[in-house]
């Protein structure tokens, strides 16, 4: 069975990379500096062992 908390954060894209959401932009953003706001934009994939640890927690055991 899948983790549903990695199932909920995590997305398994066509090529097979593991992409997340970056941290700090679910609130109090306006004292944040543009830059720093503009830096979190966008995915960023997750690579090397953690890769390889959440992959085993999407993929279901049947």
């Amino acid at each position: 069975m899948a983790r549903k908390s990695v199932v909920k954060r995590i997305r398994l894209t066509k090529t097979g990379k593991l992409m997340r959401r970056t941290m700090g932009q679910g609130h109090c953003r306006a004292k944040k500096r543009g830059v720093q706001l503009h830096r979190k934009r966008g995915a960023k994939a997750i690579l090397g062992v953690d890769a390889k640890q959440m992959l085993r927690n999407l993929t279901t055991k049947n």
